[in-house]
């Protein structure tokens, strides 16, 4: 099972994505983090002051009453059940009466000095829970009003729901902002990706255009990380058709070396007659089949390498067709060809050599027809990028014993008709060559139908 898919767009894509997500999801908990303890370092630094304003607005009466109108300077604490509220309360003997703000309506009960200690200033802090059920943050101290060592005990409580709320909306608020902030910047990257990938889409094109035969090099200007790839592509390609220039070459060379002297000794031969002569003429014909059946492989070989080749293959059928018309104007040749433009994976030379014999081979033998029909295939994806082509006649056709028989080189099953029994077997190797393979079976028109299969260009 792919874990991850092939493309390299997808991959660095998905990284970077992975990779923005997590980074902000680092920074929104670290701005949120450093956000609440800066607000509870301001709720508390606040509520400290109102404190100390407190401690110093309330002063003790010769009665031993507690005395003032502390002004806290915050609408808040004179708004009924507000979540934020002050009092005063005496803590020893000999002090009377208590204060309250005006949104105090009741009081609020305080833990004990064991649950709840004071530290080494007489303060302390809690949370606990107010009028409405809200939480409240408490700071609290006791202190000396006068001389007589009387002491009162302050509270001064804030609204902690109400600074958790202000934390939450501020959440919210930096979620939406990061969320769109990190929605652009992958678009942004997604855009970089694709631009920064669009030399490797060129190189890809112009490879394409090279397999079609439309180009003969990689073209154009690529970034330096791509240059050396498309010149080293272009140097494979240059080698690859100068092997198949030199390969030509040598298969020329040779053809005209042998042609000579094997004509020599076959007319020698032919001269000389008797047993002597005819087997001379016998071998040396039977040399000159060899050399041109191997000849043949050797320019297929060669010809099989190159990736710049590309032939139109209805153009051929039809061209091929007329001349054998003009050849056998008693034999009927049925044509059958898709409307789509079909072309051949390979040179010209290849595809003429096993229509030209497959035509041949089918006009010598037939009665009175010959059809011909390429298609493309469309069955099922294996087969996708395919043409079919078909040659049938309604001659006597081979029987199926011998089909096989009939592929093999100067293998000749009729005597009665001229050839040398190499062309179904230098078809079959074409074919062969080009990852196809040739199927000789009975036709519908009763005789032979030969049928091959080829990689077609789309």
């Amino acid at each position: 099972m792919r874990v991850w898919p092939r493309s390299l767009t997808f991959r660095v894509m998905a990284f970077s994505t992975v990779w923005a997500v997590l980074a902000l999801v680092v920074i929104f908990t670290l701005i949120t983090t450093l956000y609440r303890q800066a607000s509870e370092r301001g709720f508390d630094s606040l509520l400290s002051a109102h404190l100390f304003n407190l401690i110093g607005s309330v002063g003790v009466s010769e009665q031993g009453m507690l005395t003032g109108a502390p002004d806290l300077g915050d609408l808040r604490f004179s708004e009924p059940q507000s979540g934020w509220y002050w009092s005063v309360e005496p803590a020893s003997s000999g002090l009377t009466g208590d204060l309250r703000s005006s949104s105090m309506t009741r009081s609020i009960p305080s833990p004990s000095v064991a649950e709840v200690p004071f530290n080494s200033g007489f303060q302390r802090n809690y949370l606990t829970e107010g009028l409405e059920g809200e939480q409240l943050q408490v700071f609290e101290s006791e202190f000396v009003l006068d001389a007589k060592n009387r002491i009162a005990r302050f509270r001064v409580m804030g609204n902690e729901t109400e600074l958790e709320q202000e934390i939450g909306a501020f959440q919210r608020r930096l979620l939406t902002y990061l969320s769109l902030f990190g929605f652009g910047m992958i678009a942004i990257n997604a855009i970089a990706i694709l631009y920064a990938l669009q030399p490797l889409r060129r190189v890809r094109d112009a490879l394409a255009m090279v397999r079609q035969g439309t180009a003969q090099r990689l073209g154009g200007r690529f970034p330096a990380e791509i240059e050396p790839l498309a010149n080293e592509t272009n140097a494979l390609i240059e080698n690859n058709k100068r092997i198949v220039e030199r390969s030509r070459t040598q298969v020329g060379n040779l053809a005209h070396s042998l042609k000579t002297p094997l004509a020599v000794l076959i007319n020698e031969g032919r001269a000389l007659g008797g047993e002597k002569g005819r087997l001379i003429a016998e071998q040396a014909t039977s040399m000159q089949k060899q050399v041109e059946y191997y000849l043949q492989r050797a320019r297929m070989a060669a010809q099989r390498d190159s990736v710049v080749y590309r032939t139109p293959v209805k153009p051929l059928v039809l061209r091929m067709a007329r001349v054998m018309e003009k050849l056998n104007p008693d034999t009927e040749l049925r044509l059958t060809l898709p409307q789509d433009e079909v072309v051949f994976a390979g040179e010209r030379e290849d595809l003429e050599e096993v229509l030209g014999n497959l035509l041949e081979n089918a006009m010598k033998w037939a009665r009175s027809t010959v059809a011909v029909s390429v298609e493309l295939v469309t069955e099922d994806e294996g087969n996708a990028g395919l043409f079919e082509i078909n040659i049938e006649d309604d001659g006597p056709g081979i029987p199926e014993g011998e089909a096989r028989e009939a592929l093999k080189r100067g293998k000749r099953l009729d005597e009665s008709k001229p050839g040398t029994g190499l062309g179904l077997a230098i078809v079959a190797d074409l074919i062969n060559e080009y990852g196809g393979q040739l199927a000789l079976e009975r036709a519908v028109l009763g005789g032979l139908k030969a049928s091959f299969r080829l990689r077609n260009i789309e």
